[in-house]
């Protein structure tokens, strides 16, 4: 049996962690994210790891959307419960 604290996870692999985001204009996330889900549809604005802003839009809930963001912006951002995954 493989020790899953020995490997070293990639962009290949799942997210192995998850958090609640409250989105912000002026604030980075926590921790930057590689993934995210919303609660219910709606347009996320969000600022990508490499510092572009782009609008994702009509998210559909219970689906994984893969992104590297810093930021997830208050301003243009409809959909609610959105979770950020590491």
């Amino acid at each position: 049996m493989t020790d899953l604290t020995t490997l070293q996870p990639g962009l290949e692999s799942p997210p192995s962690r998850g958090f609640s985001v409250t989105p912000s204009d002026g604030s980075d996330l926590a921790l930057p994210i590689r993934g995210l889900m919303v609660a219910s549809a709606g347009d996320v604005a969000l600022v990508t790891t490499g510092g572009d802003s782009v609008t994702l839009p009509a998210l559909q809930p219970g689906v994984q959307y893969a992104v590297l963001a810093s930021r997830i912006l208050a301003t243009g951002t409809s959909a609610t419960g959105i979770v950020g995954l590491a």
